[in-house]
């Protein structure tokens, strides 16, 4: 509690790989909570006047993170935010320990099958716009697992509906929220 008596609207941050749902999933966790939702990347889209895809063609992989970078340190408000996070955003230097200074960090996470099913189709997933989008989806995933899965707490998505999804993550932020 604060000192009004009042529960913290401490942000949460939903981060993962790419297709573990966490901006559906956020959505509906901002409305359960009447908090803001944003979303990192269309943020980042909006403030650039450019799309991911474009950004990573015309200025970079690096030039993305740092937008990223920015987004966290002063996008948002500073609470009362449900925020989706790109996918490679907590796998930067000390990002991990930034966003748990700035709320309560859970990690959506889901098997590489699951994945792979959810993002074939998808053509805005610069990271995938690549001659063998499976195998750079079986790389990432390698490289990126152990880092998310360190990063907050963790919340299984597989084979569970949004609602149920909701209340677990909702169960969870009230629990370490006090």
């Amino acid at each position: 509690m604060d000192r009004k008596g009042q529960k913290s609207r401490a942000n949460i941050y939903l981060v993962g790989f790419m297709g573990v749902g966490k901006s559906t999933i956020g959505v509906r966790l901002a409305h359960e909570l009447g908090y803001s939702f944003f979303d990192s990347d269309k943020e980042i889209e909006e403030r650039v006047g450019k799309s991911i895809t474009e950004i990573f063609a015309d200025s970079g992989e690096a030039k993305f993170r740092q937008y990223e970078r920015e987004f966290v340190d002063s996008g948002h408000p500073a609470e009362g935010c449900v925020i989706s996070c790109g996918g490679g955003l907590v796998v930067q230097k000390d990002m991990p320990e930034k966003l748990k200074s700035k709320g309560v960090v859970i990690c959506l996470f889901a098997s590489l099958e699951s994945i792979l099913k959810r993002t074939q189709q998808s053509k805005k997933r610069p990271l995938l716009n690549v001659d063998a989008p499976a195998e750079r989806i079986r790389q990432l995933f390698a490289e990126r697992e152990p880092i998310y899965m360190k990063s907050g707490i963790c919340i299984s998505t597989e084979g569970r509906s949004i609602s149920e999804i909701v209340r677990h993550v909702l169960r969870t932020y009230r629990a370490l929220n006090l």
